[in-house]
């Protein structure tokens, strides 16, 4: 399975490959209509579909980009190759994860990873820069996963949700919940084709409810929103109000249910139970980040990065009093569009400390770094996608 950031990168990577006389080869990228079928056939025992190996069409080599990174069962392989490395080192994780999945039958999974030849490594810095990004993560993380030779990457909980990790249960179990979530989506889609345009077609703040199966004495409302900040959150409050769970895992497995589920009537204060989940992000948000949103959030990344840089070069001429202001500005204030989805970019392309002080005062010298006038705060509340009614009450 070999892995590569660029949908070009593919094509020429099949074409050599295909002219060098490896046969049942095949690219995949996200133009492709149904990139699962390529899935299927390079891994048709863990996908279960035995006509694949029956008519000969199945794939000893698949070339991709990160389209089957997440959400495909690819488990029939046990070697991965990435041929370029990602600045995010969750897609690392996920690739392997694609592969170290229930089913795999291989003693040994093994991952190889390209490096740029010497000149250009000294031109970018990519191993120093990733090793470095590996090491912070380190540091607040742990596990043993390598993916350089003699570096440990300690990296597999931060992107990994345990289940209950926030409630101290199932500790030994580890979910990737967005491949889960995808999953779930999938299944639904491949069982109903239309759901693929009704879901969508729905409109914001719907609700319903159903039969509660997962905790029978605890009764409530599941609440999903997308923050202020572009966060999407899950939230389960029992009838009294209190939250019931904060694993994201847990509620989507609360309110799983098949297409036959019964609809019921809603329980008498369902809107009452949404506002105080709503109340409940609102203060969820603020208390995970202060002032500054969640710590996965840009606006955060980008404060924790500068302040680090300040303190670390104060009354040097790297930190200026327009650098000061403009660490200040992002602590107070919220960051314009054009701002967070311009550092959100850079933050993932590896930029490093010294070219991101120098943006966010460019940024700030033309007025795109934040809102600092009130009347044009944004609204910070929860925007309500839907809810879901759980009641023992037939």
């Amino acid at each position: 399975m070999v892995f590569t950031q660029f949908a070009d990168t593919a094509f020429y990577l099949t074409e050599q490959l295909k002219k060098r006389g490896v046969q049942k080869l095949e690219s995949v990228t996200g133009d492709n209509e149904n990139p699962t079928g390529f899935a299927q056939r390079f891994s048709p025992h863990s996908n279960k579909k035995p006509e694949i190996i029956n008519a000969n069409q199945e794939l000893r080599v698949l070339i991709s980009t990160d389209v089957l990174s997440e959400g495909q069962n690819l488990q029939d392989a046990h070697i991965i190759l990435n041929y370029d490395l990602p600045w995010a080192i969750i897609r690392l994780i996920q690739r392997a994860g694609r592969v170290d999945r229930i089913g795999q039958k291989a003693t040994q999974i093994i991952c190889y990873s390209f490096l740029p030849e010497d000149g250009i490594e000294q031109i970018i810095n990519l191993r120093r820069r990733l090793t470095q990004r590996i090491e912070e993560n380190a540091e607040v993380v742990g596990s043993d996963e390598t993916f350089f030779e003699g570096d440990p990457v300690n990296i597999t909980d931060l992107y990994n949700e345990k289940s209950g990790i926030l409630d101290g249960e199932d500790d030994d179990t580890e979910v990737d919940l967005a491949s889960y979530a995808y999953q779930i989506w999938k299944n639904a889609i491949d069982a109903n084709p239309q759901l693929n345009k009704i879901i969508p077609d729905l409109p914001n703040v719907i609700y319903a409810t159903k039969h509660n199966n997962d905790i029978p004495d605890k009764d409530g409302v599941i609440v999903y929103t997308k923050t202020a900040d572009d966060n999407d959150v899950l939230a389960w409050i029992d009838k009294a109000g209190k939250v019931i769970t904060q694993s994201q895992l847990a509620i989507l497995r609360a309110a799983q249910c098949g297409p036959d589920e019964p609809a019921l009537y809603k329980i008498e204060n369902h809107h009452e139970l949404v506002k105080k989940a709503i109340d409940y992000i609102k203060d969820e948000e603020v208390n995970t980040g202060g002032s500054l949103g969640k710590k996965t959030g840009t606006k955060y990344r980008v404060y924790m990065k500068l302040d680090r840089y300040v303190k670390e070069f104060d009354n040097t001429l790297f930190v200026n009093d327009q650098l000061k202001k403009a660490v200040d500005d992002i602590y107070k204030y919220t960051l314009k569009e054009f701002a967070r989805e311009t550092l959100s970019r850079q933050l993932k392309s590896g930029i490093d400390d010294d070219q991101l002080a120098s943006l966010v005062i460019s940024l700030r010298e033309e007025d795109k770094l934040c809102i600092v006038n009130e009347d044009e705060q944004p609204n910070t509340q929860p925007q309500i996608i839907c809810s879901l009614g759980l009641t023992n009450t037939q």
